[in-house]
């Protein structure tokens, strides 16, 4: 039995081998268990469970409220991610950016659609203390 926390997140999807393709050649996740109306993706030690759908799928207008992703621990991983998506094709939805430089929310960001339009945010924070704490602070997101 595994004792650590993982995160479980489920999400729709319409075609399994395009999934794969997107979560495993694209981003790196390996593929667990599947077939053909679900794929278990291990998202960096974290459960993404995706469910073929007969619902239209649609973009959204924005990247909220909706969206998931990691914040990674050093810059150098965001920015092999960053290199990662560019040289396997992904389609960013918002290019790789700082936010808020120079304060304690300082961050580097980017955005990924997968084929589904569910949006992915990458994330590093200058300052690790930002990540939970902060709490007097009020940038959260776009104003």
């Amino acid at each position: 039995m595994n004792n650590s926390v993982i995160f479980h997140l489920a999400i729709p999807i319409n075609d399994v081998t395009q999934a794969k393709h997107f979560y495993s050649e694209g981003l790196g996740c390996t593929v667990g268990r599947e077939n053909d109306r679900a794929v278990i993706l291990n998202f960096y030690g974290h459960q993404v469970v995706a469910h073929v759908t007969q619902e239209p799928l649609t973009p959204q207008k924005g990247i909220y409220p909706r969206h998931f992703g990691l914040v990674l621990p050093t810059k150098e991983d965001w920015e092999k991610l960053v290199t990662r998506a560019k040289e396997k094709g992904l389609k960013f939805y918002q290019e790789p950016k700082q936010r808020f430089p120079q304060q304690l929310t300082e961050h580097w960001t980017f955005f990924l659609e997968d084929p589904f339009y569910n949006l992915l945010e990458f994330k590093y924070y200058t300052h690790n203390e930002a990540i939970f704490g902060g709490s007097n602070l009020e940038e959260i997101g776009d104003r």
